[in-house]
């Protein structure tokens, strides 16, 4: 699982306001960690930006027609029409836009799912059925194998890289900072020349930052998310009218783990995919709410930047790098994290509409608090996140030996009890250290999980065993002062 470490957000590095971006459309991206939000392709023709809804919209068209035009004259694989279309269909990631599932740096794994044989059989197969639509290339993202959000993503921002280069053309003259023209070859020929700023965390390679308008962004493309799908189109009466049985079952499901079923259905002839083409659009993707962050995708960065001077807080270096050293300073971070939920109010980034975040979104909180801290007063201590629900880690960097993890869990989570007996101990076994801190927000439903855990710790302590400290921080939302 990839890592966060250090996070440094665009606004912070080049001194530029973030309510600024927020006016011009823009995403605050963070600079050496990739923004797990992805381009779709169906918000592009509904942006308020007219680089990308008319000249974004047309190129996107335009070469997709091509490809579909080259696999119809293509007869067989591997001659002219083919080796061209494969050309076009050339994806590889493009750093600038600081997109994805990276964590320490803005370089994913590149694209190539397009180009696979088993890929390009089926589109040329969807082609062959006599669908000449262009939004059949990211409409396989739902059926087949290998193209998720990202390889969505990067298909989309290959594509329409010229407009967005005008858009950023636009905006970074308001912006006013530093920038140097950049050349960006594309893997399929094409070649684009535009004056944009420098990523400095790129150290092997002159990085640009290409900034990316916040309304054509999801935290799931459209066309990798069934969810939004099936219920958009169970609640179309036109829709529901056209489908068969088999097809009805799948929409109700709010998850879809046979792709293959949907992959035949959508195949069998050139209405269903029209159809299928339907559902999609019918789905009416909205682009993720950067405001309101629902997710917790961008909070927990604003607040690694923030909250260590507005809740000024001492720690000191424990006089030698050994994981006792270091467990007795996140104690001190964990302490103070508990403070700030209870009593100053964190416990607002818990939520969103009334409702909690993630799991993850509370993990990522707990890691921008401590990056926040260990930062404010020079310390050596490094909080490492996952970028997925794993443990935050904290080491020595001076020294292996001082390695200590911490994992939070929301009381909602079902598997509260398990992950304290099981899953922290995996973890600390695999990071070779004996000391972790197992974190428990009460958000709601905590129930007897509490007694549980004291129970399963008392065990595991009567069996000669160490243990993970076990730490409750009440998590419930509280009224404001003024309501009290």
């Amino acid at each position: 699982m990839a890592r966060i470490k250090n996070p440094v957000r665009f606004s912070s590095h080049f001194g530029v306001s973030e309510e600024v971006l927020t006016r011009l459309g823009a995403l605050n991206p963070t600079l050496n960690a990739d923004t797990k939000l992805f381009i779709d392709p169906f918000l592009i023709p509904d942006s308020r930006h007219p680089e990308i809804a008319e000249g974004g919209h047309q190129t996107y068209r335009q070469h997709f027609e091509t490809v579909i035009k080259l696999l119809a004259a293509s007869k067989s694989e591997g001659d002219v029409p083919w080796r061209n279309a494969r050309r076009l269909m050339e994806f590889p990631e493009i750093k600038g836009p600081c997109l994805g599932y990276g964590a320490q740096s803005v370089s994913g794994s590149g694209s190539g799912a397009f180009t696979t044989v088993g890929v390009m059989q089926t589109a040329k197969a969807i082609v062959d059925l006599g669908i000449d639509d262009p939004d059949l290339f990211v409409a396989m993202g739902l059926f087949e194998e290998g193209i998720g959000p990202d390889r969505i993503s990067d298909m989309a921002t290959n594509v329409i890289l010229p407009d967005l280069l005008k858009f950023n053309t636009r905006i970074l003259a308001e912006l006013e900072i530093p920038t140097k023209k950049i050349t960006l070859t594309l893997k399929n020929g094409a070649s684009y020349s535009a004056a944009l700023p420098i990523n400095p965390f790129e150290r092997n390679t002159e990085t640009p930052i290409i900034l990316v308008p916040t309304d054509i962004l999801r935290d799931l493309p459209i066309a990798s998310d069934w969810s939004d799908v099936a219920d958009a189109a169970s609640k179309n009466a036109a829709l529901r009218h056209r489908v068969n049985k088999q097809i009805a079952e799948i929409w109700r499901r709010r998850t879809l783990k046979d792709k293959g079923t949907l992959r035949r259905w959508a195949m069998s002839n050139s209405d269903t995919f029209g159809l299928y083409l339907q559902f999609l659009r019918g789905a009416k993707p909205k682009p993720y709410d950067i405001e309101d962050d629902p997710l917790g995708e961008l909070v927990w960065r604003r607040v690694a930047e923030t909250i260590a001077e507005e809740q000024p807080f001492r720690l000191s270096n424990p006089q030698t790098p050994t994981v006792d050293g270091v467990a007795a300073i996140v104690k001190q971070i964990i302490e103070q994290f508990q403070f700030l939920i209870e009593k100053r109010r964190l416990s607002e980034d818990l939520y969103h509409g009334g409702n909690p975040r993630p799991e993850k979104a509370a993990q990522r909180l707990f890691f921008a608090v401590a990056h926040a801290y260990c930062k404010a007063n020079n310390l050596d201590l490094t909080p490492e996140a996952d970028t997925g629900n794993g443990p935050v880690d904290f080491k020595m960097s001076s020294g292996f030996e001082g390695r200590v993890l911490v994992e939070i869990k929301l009381s909602i989570n079902s598997k509260v009890v398990a992950g304290f007996s099981k899953q922290l101990e995996t973890y600390k076994e695999s990071e070779e250290t004996t000391r972790g801190f197992y974190i428990v927000i009460d958000v709601g439903a905590m129930g007897r999980k509490a007694e549980q855990l004291i129970a399963t710790k008392n065990l595991i302590t009567k069996s000669g065993r160490r243990t993970s400290e076990i730490v409750f921080v009440d998590g419930i939302r509280r009224p404001s002062a003024s309501k009290l």
